[in-house]
């Protein structure tokens, strides 16, 4: 039982980084389109976003290998 609230407790924690990765995205691309700030900040956040579209990736592979690591 102690390994399935353990997969369970993973999953969770790696859906909440997940969507906490979502929301900033999606704040990023609001700011984006209002354009009203300069072009320093807008390129920034284009970079930002790029990096948090990586940053999900990354946190799903690592998830579903450990997953698959603790399954074996």
């Amino acid at each position: 039982m102690q390994p399935i609230l353990f997969i369970l407790g993973f999953i969770i924690d790696a859906l909440g980084k997940v969507l906490l990765g979502i929301s900033v995205i999606l704040v990023h691309g609001i700011v984006y389109k209002e354009r009203k700030i300069d072009i320093k900040v807008l390129r920034e956040i284009k970079i930002e976003k790029k990096l948090s579209i990586l940053g999900i990736i990354l946190i799903i592979i690592g998830s579903i290998i450990q997953i698959l690591f603790m399954i074996k």
